[in-house]
C-alpha cells in the first residue's frame, strides 16, 4: 500500500522528469472527482491523471506518459496554467502519493500553488521560453536531467547549462529548507513565542 509521505527536506535536486506538454490542465484531470471520498491521503497516487493513465478496462494506455518506462523522476514538467478547476487538495496529494516533489510550469493555479506547497511539493514557475527549451531537451533525451536549487532559488537545465532564477515565499522557503509543515514551524518558534508572551506579562514602570 501506498503511504502518503510527510514533508521532507528540500534544499538541491537533481531528477530525470517526466514532461506533460499539455495547458490547462485542471484538478478533475489530475484527480477525478469518483476519488475524493477517502478519509486520508494514501492511495491518491494511484489514480494520479487516472483517466488519461487507464482506460474503461482498467488497462494501461500506452500512450501516456506516466505509463512510459523511459520517462521516470521526481520531476514533473507541466504546460501553462497547472491546476485549474476546482481547489481540492486531493490533487496535491495525488501528485505527492505518486513521488513527484518539484513541479514546472509557467503559471500555476494559485490555490493549487498553495495546496502544493502545503503538501510537500515545490511549484516553480519558469518562463515560458525557458519551459519550452526543457520540452524541447525531454523531448531528444529522457535521461536529461533538472538540478533546483532552493537556496539559491536557481533551476537549472543540465544539457544545455541554462539557469533561470525562481520566486518564492520566504516562509515556505524555510519549510521546505527544514522540512517543516505548518505546525512544524509554530513548534520551532516555540521558545520565541513563550519569551514574548512573558514578556509581556512583565511589568514595565
Amino acid at each position: 500500500m501506498e503511504i502518503f509521505n510527510t514533508m521532507k527536506t528540500l534544499d538541491i535536486l537533481t531528477s530525470t522528469c517526466v514532461p506533460l506538454p499539455l495547458e490547462n490542465v485542471d484538478t478533475d484531470q489530475i484527480i477525478p472527482a469518483r476519488f475524493l471520498k477517502a478519509t486520508d491521503k494514501n492511495n491518491f497516487g494511484e489514480h494520479l491523471f487516472r483517466d488519461w493513465r487507464y482506460d474503461k478496462n482498467n488497462q494501461p494506455i500506452a500512450g501516456f506518459i506516466l505509463n512510459n518506462p523511459h520517462y521516470k523522476g521526481e520531476i514533473l514538467v507541466a504546460g501553462k496554467n497547472f491546476g485549474s478547476g476546482s481547489s481540492r487538495e486531493h490533487a496535491a496529494w495525488a501528485i505527492a502519493g505518486y513521488g513527484f516533489r518539484i513541479i514546472i510550469s509557467s503559471f500555476f493555479a494559485d490555490i493549487f500553488k498553495n495546496n502544493a506547497m502545503n503538501n510537500g511539493i515545490l511549484p516553480i514557475v519558469v518562463s515560458e521560453n525557458f519551459l519550452n527549451e526543457i520540452f524541447k531537451t525531454l523531448e531528444a533525451d529522457n535521461t536529461a536531467t533538472i538540478t533546483v536549487n532552493l537556496a539559491a532559488q536557481s533551476i537549472s537545465n543540465n544539457a544545455t547549462q541554462h539557469s533561470e532564477q525562481f520566486e518564492i515565499n520566504a516562509y515556505k522557503k524555510e519549510c521546505f529548507l527544514k522540512g517543516f509543515d505548518n505546525i512544524d514551524y509554530l513548534l520551532s518558534k516555540k521558545e520565541a513565542i513563550e519569551a514574548f508572551e512573558n514578556q509581556r506579562k512583565t511589568p514595565h514602570f
